[in-house]
């Protein structure tokens, strides 16, 4: 009886949790998006692809390298993809337009090389089709952290995740986005299931791949080459399938462009002046963040090396292991990443479910830590906890629309703050196990089935 009564709680619990996602993604695809593109095509630029947007450099770039071997770093590409988005190229004498660099393409020249057979197709036939396998990439993420780090879990716990993980904002705007950055976090997930099997090379060479993004996963690079280099007789694989592959794609892309190295450094040097600072930076404000967040960037990205150094000498199957790695991927939310790119934020994700199968059974007796956790929670769950409200009361407002912007970008509000209590919970799990000299046990981090 008892058994019949806990399997109807989980399964009352999975469907308030569907219907939540499913009203968070109506929400995102029929309010949030529907408003965003007419504010775009008010301000002159709705003549473009909104859908599929983060892709359509990589795209057209592929193509013309593809069909006219054409530079995807020069004026003249830009051009062409401010045009596709927008519909017009950038005016710099206009001052309602953004920077006249907005949009250039900002990737490894081998992004183009591994991604050209989709310059064979047109760009709306890639779309559909680039946001389903984004989507089935990310849903296989979860399975795949909770293997890496040895997380047993319900299978109502994994269908809660994942149904909360592909409603989230930042899976939403990266699906509608067909943002590349969601493949970075499906690679980086499947190197560590890699470095679980002891097979080193393979982790090394997926995590080349990684370098299409490089701000994502450069900061949990340096630790493993750290990690590899503690114990190279035994971890060495994994430095030669990284540099292995890494210096076949540079090469290859050298051979199709053979400046391109100077020139997507030049345009990364110019990035910082049309994209919004690290979320650390943003996070203060306009007036204090230039002269606060730098400073504060060099010194936690000093923590994160100095965090990489101690726990060197981790082994890849201990628990300490992976809240080394969880941190390390939710420090370069914050200190690398563009405020703006929220979709980036599916490296946080190894945080939240070590988190979600830690909480319960980790010794920490402040009431410090229950504070932080209960915020961070409020933050996370935010999103769904305003949403559906907000879709209730709709039928009854005037036409159905909000009265105010503030109002229908509520639930959007913390998404900026989950980063930062992502860092401060596993911060504050981090210095505990060192307090106490004891990292938690691999078997501590499960969600077991209750009797």
């Amino acid at each position: 009886m008892m058994r019949t009564s806990s399997q109807r709680g989980r399964g009352v619990t999975v469907l308030i949790i569907l219907l939540a996602s499913l009203g968070m993604t109506y929400y995102h695809l029929g309010i949030f998006i529907a408003h965003a593109l007419e504010r775009r095509a008010a301000q002159g630029f709705g003549g473009g692809y909104s859908f599929g947007d983060d892709f359509y450099p990589i795209w057209l770039t592929s193509r013309a390298a593809l069909l006219d071997h054409r530079n995807p770093y020069s004026k003249e590409m830009t051009r062409e993809i401010q045009i596709g988005l927008f519909g017009r190229p950038l005016d710099s004498h206009n001052p309602a337009d953004p920077s006249a660099h907005y949009r250039e393409f900002a990737y490894p020249a081998y992004v183009d090389l591994l991604f050209w057979p989709a310059g064979l197709l047109p760009f709306p036939a890639v779309r559909i089709p680039l946001a389903v396998a984004l989507a089935t990439l990310t849903a296989f993420s979860i399975p795949l952290w909770m293997r890496a780090f040895q997380l047993a879990a319900t299978p109502h716990f994994l269908a809660i995740a994942l149904m909360l993980t592909l409603s989230s904002y930042a899976v939403l705007e990266g699906l509608f986005a067909a943002q590349p950055g969601l493949i970075v976090g499906f690679l980086i997930a499947t190197a560590f299931v890699a470095l679980l099997k002891e097979r080193l090379f393979l982790a090394g060479s997926v995590f080349a791949f990684t370098l299409i993004k490089p701000q994502m996963s450069v900061v949990v690079v340096v630790y493993l080459l750290l990690w590899s280099f503690s114990q190279w007789r035994t971890r060495r694989a994994f430095v030669v399938g990284l540099l292995g592959w890494s210096a076949l794609l540079v090469a290859a892309s050298l051979i199709v462009w053979p400046h391109w190295i100077a020139e997507w450094l030049h345009v990364l040097s110019g990035y910082g002046n049309y994209s919004p600072p690290p979320l650390i930076t943003y996070s203060f404000g306009p007036k204090l963040g230039p002269h606060l967040g730098p400073p504060l960037i060099v010194l936690l990205l000093a923590a994160a090396l100095l965090l990489a150094w101690k726990m060197r000498r981790a082994d890849a199957t201990s628990a300490g292991f992976s809240l080394t790695v969880s941190l390390l991927l939710a420090l370069t939310s914050i200190t690398l990443l563009p405020g703006q790119a929220v979709y980036d934020h599916i490296i946080l994700l190894p945080g939240v479910l070590l988190i979600a199968c830690t909480w319960r059974r980790v010794r920490v007796s402040s009431r410090a830590f229950w504070a932080v956790l209960v915020i961070a929670a409020l933050i996370l769950f935010w999103q769904w906890i305003v949403a559906i409200p907000l879709l209730a009361m709709r039928p009854f407002l005037s036409g159905g629309q909000f009265f105010s912007r503030g109002l229908w970008l509520l639930p959007f509000h913390a998404a900026a703050s989950v980063p930062l209590a992502v860092c401060a919970v596993l911060g504050y799990l981090f210095t505990a196990a060192l307090r106490e000299q004891r990292f938690p046990r691999a078997s501590d981090l499960s969600v077991a089935p209750r009797p």
